[in-house]
């Protein structure tokens, strides 16, 4: 145990500074480091001494893995009453960041999975780094892209949005650059002396910046972009996958052999969430929708199986139920993304 708390929140010199602060678990979120970073955020809000936050992490090992999921099982094998509370709270701190009146810089170094993506995403500065490791893996544990995944990866170039929510894909640096999932690329040697820059100067991000950020280089994802549109820009997951089936190449068989490993029921459920998202024109309708899967699929047999087959077991072998995709029928969604009662819907921080 540690008395370190899991999130360290402070000003200095004009910079509101957030750095993650649980490095053993990968820096996962919980309620209560979501509920100290709104604190933090809404108290910086109105005071015109900070101009500019900074989120970023301590440690090596990565900026952050996701939230905490054995909790998140834990509680779905119950009531359910915990998970709910910490996607309540994780969602107004992501519809906070994305509606917030000053410019968030964040260093998205290293692993950047879930929840950490949800953190990024909203920030106007997203820097990434040679170490920089992006995906959102939930159809591996029968979750979904959640956190503002339904909002920000159909918005992506072309499919690629679809490909990430679908394969759980990890991407590096320069892929986050091409995809514009990351607005700068900085070697790691140059953050600490960004940092540096931006606390003195916090008003002038573009100055700090143009010091520190260098070419990303080849993108290796540029290869792959056409066949991306092609074969997952179909009108559903069962036609995407006989295209994959019936393109044959190298590429294709290898999303089909990953495709394969996936939750059916969480690879339908990311499909329509994508397409409801790309629709919406208010992120808070998105948060909504996700919170409204997100209390459901949470306590459905496909995630607590993940969960043991990925992280507590370990044996990487879920069954999952229903087993095909086409078992996976539009009235089982429909009741994933059915409205919530009037007084358990999710709601915007006010």
């Amino acid at each position: 145990m540690t008395d370190e708390p899991e999130v360290l929140t402070r000003i200095e010199s004009g910079v509101g500074r957030i750095t993650l602060n649980r490095p053993r678990a990968l820096h996962a979120l919980t309620t209560s480091m979501c509920a100290l970073m709104t604190e933090a955020l809404l108290a910086w809000r109105e005071d015109a001494a900070v101009h500019t936050i900074l989120i970023d992490h301590s440690g090596e090992r990565g900026f952050c893995a996701g939230g905490d999921i054995r909790m998140l099982a834990e509680s779905g094998a119950g009531d359910g009453k915990a998970a709910r509370e910490f996607f309540h709270t994780e969602y107004r701190l992501n519809h906070l960041l994305f509606t917030y009146p000053k410019p968030v810089v964040t260093v998205m170094d290293g692993v950047t999975m879930g929840g950490g993506v949800g953190l990024a995403m909203p920030s106007s500065v997203r820097i990434a780094t040679e170490r920089t490791t992006f995906a959102m893996p939930e159809t591996g544990i029968g979750l979904f892209p959640d956190v503002g995944g339904g909002w920000f990866l159909p918005r992506l170039p072309g499919k690629s949005g679809l490909w990430l929510a679908l394969t759980g894909a990890r991407i590096k640096g320069a892929d986050c650059v091409r995809l514009g999932i990351a607005t700068h690329y900085m070697p790691f040697e140059h953050v600490e002396g960004f940092k540096a820059a931006l606390i003195e100067h916090p008003d002038a991000i573009a100055g700090a910046l143009a010091h520190y950020v260098r070419d990303a280089g080849p993108a290796p994802i540029e290869a792959h972009l056409e066949d991306i549109d092609r074969l997952f820009g179909l009108a559903s997951v069962e036609a995407i996958l006989a295209a994959l089936l019936a393109d044959g190449g190298e590429w294709a068989r290898a999303q089909l052999a990953v495709l394969a490993t996936k939750s059916p029921q969480t690879l339908k459920v990311a499909f329509r969430q994508l397409a409801h998202g790309a629709a919406f024109d208010d992120f808070a309708d998105n948060m909504t929708m996700e919170y409204r899967i997100g209390a459901r699929v949470v306590q459905r047999h496909d995630f607590l199986e993940g969960v043991r087959a990925v992280i507590i077991d370990k044996d990487n072998n879920p069954r999952w139920d229903p087993a095909t995709v086409e078992a996976v029928g539009d009235d089982l969604l429909d009741a994933i993304f059915a409205p919530l009662p009037a007084n358990e819907e999710w709601s915007p921080l006010t």
